[in-house]
């Protein structure tokens, strides 16, 4: 997540193999809702691509990141990751299978590495650090930062964060974290976007860094529109990618990209793009 700036969301070989054990031993989630637009297949049906699982695409991802990935009110996993990796699914002949798992084990490279799933969708900015341990897709979302603070800060900025010295809150593993850290701040750390999110409710934050799209559609909501305020969005430069792990199948890995490719020049990608933000691409913030 830039938290898809999830803010979004790599090691050394040591650190890599604890986080593995992590993974193995059940840090994260089970298995979210499936996707319905796929279709499901079996033998051959993947087109040649290795899967962890016959007839399933699995994706790990981390939940709740809205737009990107969260449960509706039926409890089914959708979202705007969801909808690209359904996609790829599709051209496989293949159903998508989500499995919620900690972001940390995710953007370690461990989830994939460990063959909990085929591939991680979970608004993940392609930094240099995780190329170390994760194969990247090509980018399929422009991503940056953002700030929402309570109502009547004064702040417009990080530098008035800091100077003000209010209380800065930031999801855990993500490059928002890094970068306010860069910038020279502290903040507070939270597992997941939610969490973080209620710290600013409770007044246990003045303001918390995320990324744009999912603090926009926070304040689409009128309880969090009535009390907070996007006070700055921070222009990081960030582009989501879908991961495999660092030896990956070369067959899946052209799927993906040919399809992201070929959504973007179809129109498919914008339709999905409108679908889960409101406007189209190059429009947001």
């Amino acid at each position: 997540m830039a938290l898809w700036p999830r803010s979004s969301r790599g090691q050394a070989i040591g650190a890599l193999a604890l986080t593995a054990v992590l993974a193995l031993s059940g840090c994260g989630g089970g298995s979210g809702g499936g996707s319905t637009s796929a279709t499901t297949g079996g033998g051959n049906a993947a087109g040649g691509a290795k899967l962890v699982h016959p007839g399933k695409l699995t994706t790990c991802t981390n939940i709740p990141y809205e737009p990107f990935q969260f449960k509706d009110k039926d409890g089914k996993v959708v979202g705007f990751d969801v909808d690209i990796v359904d996609l790829v699914a599709k051209k496989l002949g293949v159903q998508q299978e989500i499995v919620d798992i900690d972001f940390a084990v995710i953007k370690s490279g461990a989830a994939m590495a460990t063959g909990k799933c085929d591939v991680a969708a979970a608004g993940m900015t392609i930094t240099p650090e995780r190329k170390q341990n994760i194969t990247f897709s090509e980018p399929y979302f422009d991503a940056t930062q953002a700030l929402l603070a309570k109502k009547g800060t004064g702040a417009k900025s990080l530098e008035d964060v800091k100077a003000k010295g209010l209380k800065l809150g930031a999801q855990a593993s993500t490059t928002g974290l890094d970068y306010v850290k860069k910038q020279g701040l502290d903040p507070t750390e939270y597992a997941d976007s939610s969490k973080e999110l209620l710290a600013l409710q409770a007044g246990q934050a003045d303001v918390i860094v995320q990324d744009l799209p999912v603090v926009l559609t926070w304040l689409k909501k009128p309880e969090i529109a009535a009390k907070f305020e996007l006070i700055a969005s921070l222009d990081t430069g960030e582009q989501y990618g879908i991961g495999l792990k660092k030896a990956a199948d070369p067959v899946l890995l052209k799927t993906i990209n040919d399809t992201i490719t070929q959504a973007k020049s179809d129109g498919t990608y914008e339709k999905i793009y409108v679908k889960w933000f409101g406007k189209k691409p190059g429009e947001l913030g």
